[in-house]
């Protein structure tokens, strides 16, 4: 569902079809980076922050780019933001129906107990990790990137961010769930699991249930990761003004100890 507003909670959550949906192969983009930037430019590279955000099922990239016109702090004027769009996929949860979607999702509403496709969460994770690699390459660091996520996104967010080998600026998870089972922590490396988790979750959330997303605490605890979790009553499964508010200062914070240690 599209808002046409931000003041009231962005839905960014469908199991509908929109009418039509254009496919960005952003993935397949083959757009090198200059090999002979200035010094100065390196540097500016070095300092500037990369935002990812993956969109829920069935929604588009564009249909939520206007969630960066709400980070109006300063520390954001140099900060560049990505919006792509999940392919199109049959999802099982929908009877096969085929929609946006970055995996396969076997059932709605989602539980603690609910089983994953941890296969094509894995083959999901690649596409999101050469996104970022491509950012690295290009001289943004390591911990001056973040990914974001709502529904079906903040579940790919969460692997994407734990599974990267490095260290990133951390990951913000909203309405999601753990899309695999404990076994994968074994894949986690040491640097890996100090990228620190924002979890941002309704409490009368009815699609991805808010049991779900507490199931995250006592999976990231073993892992030996980070999470500072937010619960927010009265809120379903929509992101509020008030979550983003708080993912600018948290995401600010970060920025700043990042830029006051590598000074």
């Amino acid at each position: 569902m599209r808002t046409s507003t931000l003041t009231k909670p962005i839905v960014l959550f469908s199991i509908s079809l929109l009418s039509t949906v254009l496919f960005f192969a952003f993935f397949f983009e083959d757009k090198p980076y200059s090999s002979s930037s200035s010094p100065s430019s390196s540097d500016s590279m070095a300092r500037r922050t990369f935002i990812l955000w993956l969109h829920g099922l069935g929604d588009s990239g564009p249909a939520n780019e206007p969630i960066k016109t709400l980070f109006k702090s300063p520390e954001f004027s140099n900060t560049k933001w990505l919006f792509p769009s999940a392919p199109p996929n049959p999802v099982s949860c929908n009877h096969g129906m085929v929609m946006p979607s970055w995996f396969d999702i076997r059932e709605l509403p989602l539980t603690a107990a609910s089983p994953n496709d941890e296969s094509s969460v894995l083959e999901a994770v690649k596409n999101v990790h050469a996104v970022i690699d491509k950012e690295i390459a290009g001289g943004i660091k390591p911990e001056n990137v973040y990914i974001c996520g709502f529904s079906q996104g903040g579940a790919l967010t969460l692997a994407s961010a734990l599974l990267y080998p490095k260290t990133l600026g951390g990951g913000a998870v909203f309405s999601g769930w753990v899309p695999f089972n404990s076994s994968v922590i074994n894949q986690f490396t040491k640097d890996a699991i100090k990228t620190p988790i924002l979890w941002s979750h309704g409490i009368d959330d009815k699609t991805v249930l808010f049991e779900a997303g507490q199931a995250a605490l006592p999976f990231l605890q073993q892992a030996g990761v980070t999470c500072e979790f937010k619960a927010y009553p009265d809120l379903g499964h929509s992101i509020s003004n008030n979550e983003l508010q708080y993912l600018e200062s948290w995401i600010k914070q970060r920025m700043l100890s990042s830029s006051s240690s590598s000074s």
